[in-house]
């Protein structure tokens, strides 16, 4: 119990860490990589509760594609720091005023939070009809018996937004195309020019 207590403290200062470092490190591609690390700490903290699944997620999803598209990006880009740092003291008031906001909110959120006591045991008991079960396979279940019909309406509306972001993001340049159309419907003597040359004379 004590590995334990003494492992969750451990991950969970760490994480927080790196999300501290992700917003307040200068260079793009460090606060990637802090966000690599927050990542990875989370899901060992997945693992403690016994969800290994959202683990296994957090590491492939986020860590494996989101992160390091992140990072692609941003090097990619090659952005410029000085400029982004231009309109830091421009909007300071208004992110002051955002994350006051904030923080009035969780106060009050963690004011009224109350916990029952014989709650506190049964999130740690397994359910005996999955006892016998992994968390995966009981999961699976739900998803797709439960939920399937939600499931599926999640997985088209992630369709329709890679959709739209590829359209929004598409730029159309002056390049000839191919029309099939106008080449089906073209007469020859729209294309063609019958000249009669004489002897001697160019065209």
């Amino acid at each position: 119990m004590i590995l334990q207590t003494a492992t969750f403290y451990l991950f969970a200062t760490v994480l927080l860490a790196s999300a501290v470092m992700v917003i307040s490190a200068r260079n793009p591609v460090h606060s990637v990589l802090y966000l690599i690390l927050a990542f990875f700490n989370a899901a060992a903290l997945f693992v403690l509760i016994g969800a290994e699944f959202l683990a296994m997620i957090l590491v492939v999803v986020y860590v494996g594609a989101v992160a390091v598209l992140f990072l692609f990006v941003v090097m990619m880009l090659d952005i410029n720091l000085t400029e982004i740092r231009q309109g830091f003291l421009q909007y300071l008031p208004i992110g002051a005023l955002i994350g006051l906001i904030l923080m009035v909110e969780l106060v009050l959120v963690g004011g009224a939070w109350q916990m029952q006591p014989e709650l506190t045991g049964i999130g740690q008991s397994p359910i005996p009809a999955l006892a016998d079960r992994s968390n995966t396979a009981a999961i699976g279940d739900v998803l797709y018996t439960q939920f399937a019909f939600l499931f599926q309406g999640a997985g088209i509306i992630l369709l329709i937004a890679m959709i739209g972001a590829i359209v929004l993001t598409l730029r159309h340049r002056d390049i000839k195309r191919q029309r099939i159309s106008d080449q089906i419907t073209r007469r020859p003597e729209d294309v063609v020019e019958v000249r009669k040359v004489r002897s001697g004379e160019g065209v």
